[in-house]
């Protein structure tokens, strides 16, 4: 059985491709199909989040709270994450009128969007989002349940997973990455998924310092998850590495 592969989609907003579907694991392999930004809007309306189109053609969404935000950026190409421009940037604050966001998370295309909803829905039902409740082993807990083995070197801040094309460790983050702690050489979660060693990644996600690390395991949960996920068209850079079906 073929399926269609997808090099890269710049569609905004996104939409769904035709044909038929299909059941895709691993789902850290399986690409956003085309539709990050719809599914995830979708995520946000049905939460209550308001929304508005800036001068820069973005998208943003407030959480009824005001204490959370979400942006669509694809269409700014102003940050890269390994080589790829960020579509989703997500942020909260200590209250409504603070200027400054306490944390900011990115993902690129590509990244599954049944975790950057999952993340999004732990974001939601906080009703503090910026406080930190527990330590780094709750993302290293969460990918282990999943069968995400740890990285011999770095058993407590690094996990792989079992084919070794994807990871998610705690260390040192890119330029750029804002925060509000001011703190120098802070460091914070990164995840990306690399199906050829060596070569282009398909996605990338960063979590700046101060995002709580329960937040940050339920991306990790949900990226790691053996669950099969819907697709119609797979991502070229995965191909060879994905194990698919007609649902039945």
């Amino acid at each position: 059985m073929e399926a269609p592969l997808n090099s890269r989609s710049s569609r905004y907003p996104s939409t769904p491709d035709p044909g038929p579907s299909y059941w895709v694991t691993p789902r850290h392999l399986a690409g956003d199909d085309g539709v990050l930004a719809d599914r995830i809007c979708d995520t946000l309306a049905e939460a209550g989040w308001t929304s508005w189109t800036t001068a820069r053609s973005t998208l943003v969404f407030v959480s009824p709270t005001g204490l959370c935000g979400a942006e669509w950026i694809r269409t700014d190409h102003a940050f890269l994450l390994g080589g790829l421009p960020v579509a989703w940037q997500i942020s909260a604050r200590t209250h409504r009128g603070s200027a400054l966001a306490e944390w900011n998370a990115y993902f690129t295309p590509d990244t599954p969007h049944e975790a950057v909803a999952d993340f999004l829905l732990a974001v939601e039902a906080r009703t503090d989002p910026v406080v930190n409740y527990c330590g780094p082993g709750a993302v290293m807990s969460a990918l282990t349940a999943m069968g995400w083995p740890r990285d011999f070197d770095h058993p407590e801040t690094t996990a792989w997973d079992a084919g070794m094309s994807a990871g998610f460790t705690w260390g040192e983050l890119p330029a750029g990455i804002q925060d509000g702690d001011p703190r120098p050489d802070l460091v914070g979660w990164q995840a990306w998924a690399e199906p050829v060693l060596g070569a282009a990644y398909l996605w990338c996600a960063t979590f700046s310092a101060s995002t709580p690390h329960d937040l940050v395991a339920a991306f990790a949960a949900s990226i790691a998850s053996p669950a099969p996920v819907r697709r119609r068209v797979l991502p070229e850079l995965a191909a060879g590495r994905l194990t698919f079906s007609l649902p039945g």
